[in-house]
């Protein structure tokens, strides 16, 4: 596969509003080649869209569409993140303030040597610490 996604980023595309080239280029690289995420991030996805539903940014209609479109995508989830919860994750958000949350992207873009995809500030500064490849920004 080919890179590491973050919520950030889904949502980015996810909102039309929101998306930019460096994004749109990432979610070419996704249907060309595949993508990773921890387990976490269908319940991440899943619990922003719907909080979003509460707010009134966009209904259950929108929220549905979304997570249909992403099941169309290959998004592999990655069973070991568990494995490496209370050992790596922990150390990586230890050591770089991160949440436990962002530290699991952050891992499975190591564990894997493959670039990890987020707009997030604090973990593109934790990847490039790592010296992990980052795209989308």
């Amino acid at each position: 596969m080919s890179l590491v996604l973050d919520t950030s980023i889904v949502l980015a595309w996810t909102y039309a509003e929101e998306t930019t080239q460096p994004v749109l280029q990432v979610f070419e690289m996704v249907k060309a080649e595949g993508a990773w995420v921890p387990a976490l991030w269908r319940w991440e996805m899943a619990n922003v869209l719907q909080t979003n539903v509460r707010r009134g940014r966009h209904g259950q209609e929108f929220r549905d569409n979304a997570l249909a479109a992403l099941t169309l995508l290959p998004i592999h989830v990655s069973a070991e993140c568990a494995e490496y919860a209370w050992l790596n994750t922990v150390s990586l958000a230890e050591r770089h303030r991160l949440t436990i949350y962002d530290a699991a992207y952050l891992e499975l873009a190591i564990r894997r040597k493959i670039p990890l995809a987020t707009l997030d500030r604090e973990l593109r500064a934790a990847a490039e610490s790592e010296e992990v490849k980052l795209l989308g920004a």
